[in-house]
């Protein structure tokens, strides 16, 4: 860790502004509420319109992950690295395939989360439970991704005066209080602030270091000299890599449950295409731009171990600033958008994991709760899960890019529930659930084995251990549904009645 302080006293000054901005922003949205119900808290109403819903979904994919891990591994592999930009971009064909279905759903049977989807479709409450209890799981590491992320880029900013836990603490108490105040709402609209930030705060970055540094084409006359062997063709281990990859964010990513919360919560599936089709273009002034970071730090601020790389974007930024006087304001926007775009996920996590245990969990036990009980409770539960996930960041060794695989592994498991379940009628409860169970004990198995030493690698072949489960989930489904009695595996209207009772 850079010991010189990238913030001055102006730029955090300029921080606490903004971070003072958020819970206003939270109290307006208490104040904008019109009901006390689950739908208005957690949904914002089913109102949000094109302007507001892109920036949301934008802010929710691109987050710590993005700005402290891509670069990170950008930095440790160079070039083929590019290739996330189309993993992202995939991201919106996944969506694609069962989001206007899905949308349709919700508002004629009025979903609040993921859950009531699959109970609907299924009328199996132990399938519910089981995948929900996987999506809080995911949720939860989604979040203690990015507060290890916003923990990193404290540290860095205020060059150590504010120690890492420190800044972890601070910012989850900030988003916590603005979260619980205004609900879906709330975080909507602070979504939109903290995603201008982050497309100013990338794209200046990108143009400082193309400045400073030449940018991606002297880094490539410096492969081409001192490092001919990053040139040559990927291997095919690599390029399973790639596609192992590719496939597990496009089955994972697209149902993250805060982003279904944003499926839901559209005005019209007219606005919500809308919003799909301009953040097809986002991977190119977002990943691009960070990936490409990462590979100009590798030459110019050489031999960082794993943990020093995962702070390239912060260091370089140090650089900058000791040569380039004028330099602060870019520094100042980047910090900023670095902890903005970490904000909007850990707030839109938070609030999907709470709205998961109150409707799918909380109310399964108490049926007869009041709307205004609920949502108490539901806020309650958003405390107590930031409390610990907080003080997991501040304990576990992991890198932040093997935290947010692990969540996708597991995440992905899920997908075929959602998939399938809104294109094939036939699919039974019985078949996914099997299908569930199994792709996340292959999954687990591996990861597992290869804690224990006995596997070497946690990616057998090349190929992830959630994709290994992936494909044991789907093969179960198919046999199951292919065997299973007519009566037990037909999707009917019985189902939705279990539900509506």
């Amino acid at each position: 860790m850079q010991s010189q302080a990238l913030l001055s006293s102006g730029g955090i000054i300029f921080m606490a502004l903004y971070l003072s901005s958020l819970i206003f922003i939270g109290l307006l949205g208490r104040l904008k509420r019109k009901e006390n119900s689950l739908s208005d808290f957690y949904l914002a109403g089913r109102g949000i319109g094109f302007f507001v819903l892109f920036f949301t979904l934008y802010a929710t994919q691109y987050s710590g992950n993005t700005i402290i891990g891509y670069a990170g591994r950008a930095y440790r592999e160079g070039y083929t690295i590019l290739v996330t930009v189309t993993f992202m971009m995939s991201v919106i064909g996944a969506y694609l395939l069962f989001a206007p279905k899905l949308y349709r759903l919700s508002r004629k049977l009025s979903f609040i989360t993921v859950g009531d989807y699959i109970q609907h479709r299924y009328a199996s409450r132990l399938l519910t439970v089981i995948a929900v209890m996987l999506l809080i799981f995911a949720l939860g590491n989604y979040i203690l991704t990015n507060l290890k992320a916003i923990g990193h880029i404290v540290e860095a900013s205020t060059g150590g005066k504010i120690p890492f836990a420190y800044g972890v603490l601070a910012l989850s108490l900030i988003m916590v209080i603005y979260e619980t105040l205004g609900g879906l709402r709330s975080v909507a609209w602070t979504d939109v602030i903290q995603g201008v930030i982050l497309l100013i705060g990338c794209a200046l970055i990108f143009i400082a270091i193309e400045y400073q540094y030449g940018g991606i084409t002297k880094t490539a006359e410096y492969f081409i000299t001192e490092r001919p062997e990053a040139w040559a063709p990927p291997s095919w281990e690599q390029k399973r890599l790639w596609l192992s990859t590719l496939l597990i964010v496009f089955f994972a990513i697209p149902i993250y449950p805060q982003a279904i919360q944003r499926i839901y919560s559209a005005k019209d599936e007219k606005i919500l295409k809308r919003s799909f089709q301009f953040m097809v273009f986002m991977p190119i002034v977002t990943t691009f731009f960070i990936v490409v970071i990462g590979i100009v730090g590798s030459t110019q601020i050489p031999g960082l171990d794993r943990d020093g790389s995962e702070q390239i974007t912060l260091i370089l930024l140090s650089d900058i600033a000791k040569s380039v006087p004028g330099i602060e304001l870019v520094i100042i926007v980047f910090i900023t958008a670095a902890v903005a775009a970490i904000m909007s996920t850990i707030d839109s996590a938070l609030l999907a994991i709470s709205s998961l245990f109150t409707q799918d969990l909380y109310r399964l036990v108490k049926p007869k709760s009041s709307e205004r009980h609920l949502t108490s409770m539901g806020k309650l539960f958003s405390w107590i899960i930031i409390a610990i996930m907080a003080y997991l960041a501040i304990v576990l060794p992991q890198t932040i890019w093997r935290l947010m695989e692990i969540k996708l592994e597991i995440l992905c498991q899920v997908a075929p529930a959602i998939v399938l379940g809104l294109n094939v009628k036939s699919l039974s409860a019985r078949a996914v659930l099997l299908g569930l169970l199994v792709g996340c004990a292959v999954a687990l198995g591996i990861m597992f084995a290869n804690w224990e030493g006995i596997l070497y690698s946690n990616r057998p072949f090349g190929f992830h251990a959630g994709l290994w489960g992936l494909g044991a989930n789907f093969l179960i489904i198919g046999i199951v549904s292919l065997f299973a009695n007519s009566g037990d595996s037909e999707f009917g209207p019985e189902g939705n009645k279990q539900l509506l009772k």
